[in-house]
């Protein structure tokens, strides 16, 4: 059982995490997050000297949680570069919304900060997919399946394919297995005549 004070750390980040991912971050203060965790602010103060303070603390505890997430599965991998990515990327989908959502204000919002509070968000972020993606990138790059190009950058950009098929839009397209597919296609192949025609008769399995 979780001591009273953490019980409550969770009942206050939950409910900043709510109010973050729709609004700005400006637009929170910290009376709407002790409103909505329904206590008063002085108790807030007392876990969170500041806005800046607890947002730190939410992006961390959500970091870490996806990275003990992404750590199991990254852990059990198999076969080649393009299978090990798209099960990483299957798994990474299956995540729960809010995580998604919250993982999303990473982007939004890192600039608000300096350093080396902004590094250590920066270190924590990349710690749950990207340094990942791109451990997988050498490894195909070694194994001839990738070209030699630099590695961090191909991770960044997938990065940036996934987050955009993450968007409501890439959502209503089709379900997770479908849209992992049609992501890793288009970074192992390209939309080529001959890639293309393979990924719709894929997707048209997967999609029924």
């Amino acid at each position: 059982m979780y001591p009273k004070s953490a019980v409550t750390i969770d009942n206050i980040l939950q409910a900043a995490a709510l109010l973050f991912v729709d609004r700005n971050y400006a637009d929170v203060s910290m009376d709407d997050i002790a409103e909505s965790a329904n206590m008063t602010k002085g108790a807030l103060y007392h876990h969170f000297q500041s806005k800046e303070k607890l947002y730190v603390a939410l992006m961390l505890n959500t970091l870490e949680e996806i990275n003990h997430h992404q750590e199991a599965s990254f852990a059990s991998l198999k076969g080649s570069c393009r299978e090990k990515m798209e099960r990483f990327l299957c798994n990474f989908m299956t995540l729960p919304e809010l995580s998604l959502r919250l993982l999303r204000l990473f982007r939004r919002d890192i600039n608000i900060f300096k350093n080396p509070t902004r590094q250590r968000l920066i270190e924590a972020y990349q710690a749950t997919v990207p340094l990942r993606i791109e451990k997988l990138i050498q490894e195909g790059i070694a194994s001839g399946e990738l070209q030699h190009y630099d590695a961090r950058l191909l991770s960044w950009l997938h990065v940036a394919m996934v987050e955009v098929m993450l968007s409501g839009y890439g959502k209503q397209m089709m379900g997770e297995e479908a849209r992992a597919t049609l992501l890793i296609t288009l970074f192992f192949d390209g939309l080529s005549p001959k890639a293309t025609n393979e990924l719709e008769n894929e997707l048209e399995v997967l999609t029924g």
